[in-house]
């Protein structure tokens, strides 16, 4: 019996500079997921190597797709769409959860999302995007032309790291909000990432007026010059061998990217590993995963705040940085310095 024709699945699309934790704020929606609904989450990362993936736990009705190496706006465009067809006729979601990454542009996203690809099958719900109050007195962000769009472009404002700022900081926030134009539908906090599901579920269409400048040219830019590709499975990166990491690196608008990745069986000093990334510049924005003598850890660093945490990935351990270019540190001092955090095994040798 052939299946029924895809038809009107909500898209919800989460937007938000780098760092805003828009991961965070999905992983919670999830746990508000209604029973009955099969969900897919689509996650972008400008990084080489994805971590954002490693964030999810397996489980039936929430599928999780990472798309790491660039901007689904614009590198990725063409893979997106490949990608997205792909997803939605293997597993036939009930609703559809879309992160870019923080550099991405909601218009070229939007662009895909609407184009003849997918018309009839997608109906675009409120964008939302996510607000880190503190972002606001970093004039690097404040000036930023993406990060202004993505606040224009958007339905609704959700503000998030709330618990991280002063009273006067967040009463600001709203203000900036709330005074953009076209007016947003709603400017919600969302401390710790909680965000009612009913502002999903039961949210109206995305505004074609929602304003906000086309695609940048440096987007449109590397838009231009991405190459199709079609992606018929899942990609599974071949593992590296114990002890010799797998180093990967991109530049683009400005930000670089440096990623690693190590075979499951390396194990490290968690202690001296985490003093080995918190001795990196402090405005890099640090994402790993790692096999340590502590268990397996997730460790996330941005905008002056780290966290670690017990990670379900067992695949291998990753490691991302990605920063402004004058921030990055030398690739192989750093790869010599977490090198030095791996455990020597009974016969002398590191793991």
């Amino acid at each position: 019996m052939r299946a029924a024709p895809l038809s009107t699945i909500p898209v919800h699309l989460f937007t938000g500079f780098l760092g805003s934790g828009k991961t965070t704020l999905i992983r919670r929606l999830i746990e508000q997921k209604p029973e009955k609904e099969r969900w897919a989450v689509l996650i972008n990362e400008f990084g080489q190597v994805g971590i954002d993936q490693t964030m999810f736990e397996v489980r039936d009705d929430v599928i999780v797709k990472g798309l790491p190496g660039g901007c689904l706006c614009c590198q990725l465009s063409f893979v997106l769409q490949a990608t997205l067809v792909n997803l939605l006729h293997r597993h036939r979601p009930d609703r559809l959860i879309i992160e870019p990454s923080g550099l991405g542009h909601p218009a070229g996203l939007l662009d895909v999302l609407q184009g003849e690809a997918f018309a009839g099958v997608l109906e675009i719900r409120d964008v939302i995007v996510l607000l880190d109050p503190a972002r606001l007195a970093d004039p690097r962000a404040r000036e930023h032309a993406t990060f202004n769009d993505q606040l224009a472009m958007a339905d609704a404002v959700a503000l998030t790291m709330t618990d991280r700022v002063g009273p006067d900081q967040l009463s600001a926030a709203r203000r900036h909000a709330e005074a953009l134009w076209p007016p947003k539908k709603w400017v919600r906090e969302a401390p710790f990432g909680e965000l009612p599901i009913a502002l999903l579920v039961d949210g109206g269409r995305h505004r074609v007026d929602a304003g906000g400048a086309p695609q940048s040219a440096p987007h449109a830019a590397l838009r231009d010059v991405a190459k199709p590709a079609v992606l018929l499975d899942d990609f599974v990166a071949a593992l590296p061998s114990p002890g010799q990491p797998q180093q990967e690196s991109g530049r683009s608008l400005g930000y670089q990217a440096l990623s690693w990745r190590w075979h499951p069986l390396d194990v490290f000093d968690l202690d001296r590993l985490t003093q080995v990334l918190d001795r990196l510049p402090a405005g890099l924005r640090i994402k790993g995963v790692w096999h340590t003598d502590a268990g397996w850890r997730l460790y996330n660093r941005g905008e002056g705040s780290t966290s670690l945490a017990a990670s379900a990935w067992r695949k291998d351990s990753r490691l991302e940085l990605i920063g402004e270019l004058e921030l990055m540190p030398p690739a192989e001092e750093t790869l010599s310095a977490l090198q030095a955090c791996r455990l020597q095994d009974r016969d002398g040798m590191r793991s």
